[in-house]
């Protein structure tokens, strides 16, 4: 614990998806609005949720938000280690941007103390370009059987020398158990580094709380609750792992003929759904998310996602019967895109000689388009421009490992002219003579406003209203700040963060 180390906060949670990812969203955008220099840092991701940087190296898209939230330009520093589940058992290392390997519940361990130098390395580099970091751990620093090799919670926080907050999930129920349940099972050396509770996505008048932040506090080894946060709905912010996809996709399904209807297949090992959010903010506009075949319908368009691990999501759709329902769709005058990985389910042929993917060998793909993948041990990551053919440029990003072959009666959907900072001139994507049907390997080209009304006009859409995908993300943040800083004791926890006296 160096006093050297620039100031610090730490944000840890009871349990995953308690809001830590959003709250550091927070404290970041907060604090650059105080004019500190602040950048995010999480030790370690698992997420299928990733974005590209500058550099070409991949990143949980966690921290680029974050980063976003900042003012600042996102790099690996932020997120030295990223875990990208395929399997159960089976997760793909990413480090410093670049694939390093894989991982099972046999190596995890052993590999932990390769990877916890590399951890150290990427703050001491990132804090000595900023004047305060707002870090964020994982799950939670309670988990007594990972507490042995931990590198992303309470051994961070000693290393940084950064007093930590906790946060609790209300709406979720049982927080003030979580709470104190967490701090009783750690150790007293671990409990000093938490200063204080945070009781997030509360419903209603706090006031109903009468005082029972003080009992947790008598019975929670004396932390005060510092902070109630509201439940804050449509923020259009991306979230780290797919599980509050899932509770939209419990909470509704309902179809409203206004609006110009969108659906995703929720695909098991879905990846970077969060670059739709741009389509969902639009108004006239409904994204559904489903899991089940039946809940397709009739409506304007179908996307395929990105995927994790592509020849096991094609097997699903099968069996899922989407590939059926998602023809049935197109028939009746569906358009239907594909992104990435749902690029890659859209055609003819997945081969995949490796098994890379989830499964050894060649399969069929959905067959609307006319082009065939071959998947590869080399993973590509890139920013990149492209130029359509009707000569839009769009801007996004590349993560993937197949290379996908043109076939008779596709077309290239546009023409890369730079990767990174290198000027090129290739190929990317293909569609359909008629354009009712084309894939991508670019993430986020529905961010590019002018490309994505186009797009929605040519399904029907009709709206005078617009708004720019990137001003709806930084009056997100806004928002969102407000709330926050409204809603704790702000003098305290900048104390908290060595940032006043």
């Amino acid at each position: 614990m160096s006093a050297s180390k620039p100031p610090a906060l730490m944000i840890l949670g009871t349990h995953s998806n308690a809001g830590k990812s959003l709250i550091a969203t927070a404290f970041c955008r907060i604090l650059a609005r105080k004019g500190y220099r602040v950048a995010p840092f999480k030790a370690q991701n698992m997420s299928n949720n990733a974005g590209v940087t500058r550099e070409g190296g991949e990143m949980g898209r966690a921290q680029i938000v974050q980063a976003e939230a900042a003012g600042i330009e996102p790099h690996t520093d932020m997120n030295p280690v990223l875990l990208k589940p395929e399997a159960d058992h089976r997760s793909q290392v990413i480090l410093h941007g670049r694939v390093f390997g894989y991982i099972d519940s046999q190596n995890w361990f052993q590999l932990k103390r390769k990877l916890w130098p590399e951890v150290q390395a990427a703050y001491q580099r990132l804090s000595a370009r900023y004047d305060v970091i707002i870090l964020e751990g994982a799950g939670s620093p309670a988990e007594i059987n990972l507490k042995n090799g931990d590198m992303v919670n309470l051994r961070m926080a000693r290393f940084a020398n950064a007093y930590a907050l906790l946060v609790g999930d209300i709406d979720r129920g049982g927080v003030f158990a979580a709470l104190a349940g967490t701090m009783l099972l750690l150790d007293p050396h671990e409990r000093a580094w938490i200063k204080g509770f945070l009781i997030n996505k509360f419903r209603g008048n706090a006031q109903l709380l009468g005082d029972a932040t003080e009992v947790l506090k008598q019975r929670a080894f004396g932390v005060p609750t510092l902070g109630i946060i509201p439940y804050v709905s449509d923020l259009f912010i991306p979230n780290e792992d797919a599980v509050p996809l899932d509770q939209s996709i419990a909470a509704s399904t309902d179809v409203s003929e206004e609006n110009i209807d969108i659906v995703i297949p929720r695909l098991p090992h879905i990846s970077n759904f969060d670059e739709f959010d741009a389509l969902l903010a639009e108004p006239g506009v409904q994204v559904r998310f489903v899991r089940r075949s039946e809940q397709v319908g009739r409506p304007h368009a179908i996307i395929l996602p990105g995927s994790k691990a592509v020849v096991a999501d094609m097997l699903w759709l099968q069996q899922q019967g989407f590939d059926k329902a998602i023809w049935e769709a197109y028939t009746q005058g569906a358009r239907v895109v594909g992104i990435c990985g749902g690029y890659q389910l859209l055609g003819r042929e997945l081969a995949d000689p490796l098994g890379l993917e989830g499964g050894k060998g060649t399969f069929p793909g959905l067959g609307l388009l006319p082009v065939r993948t071959i998947f590869q041990q080399v993973k590509h990551t890139h920013r990149s421009l492209m130029r359509l053919t009707d000569g839009l440029l769009v801007t996004g990003y590349e993560i993937h490992t197949g290379v996908t072959e043109l076939m008779d009666g596709a077309q290239p959907l546009g023409t890369i002219v730079r990767r990174d900072a290198r000027a090129e001139h290739a190929p990317e994507g293909a569609q359909t003579s008629d354009a009712s049907v084309w894939g991508t390997y670019l993430h986020g080209i529905f961010e590019n406003d002018e490309f994505r009304r186009r797009w929605l006009a040519s399904l029907g859409w009709r709206r005078s209203r617009q708004r720019s995908a990137l001003a709806s993300r930084q009056a997100a943040y806004d928002r969102l700040a407000d709330i926050v800083e409204a809603s704790v004791d702000m003098d305290r926890i900048l104390q908290i963060a060595r940032l006043t006296p």
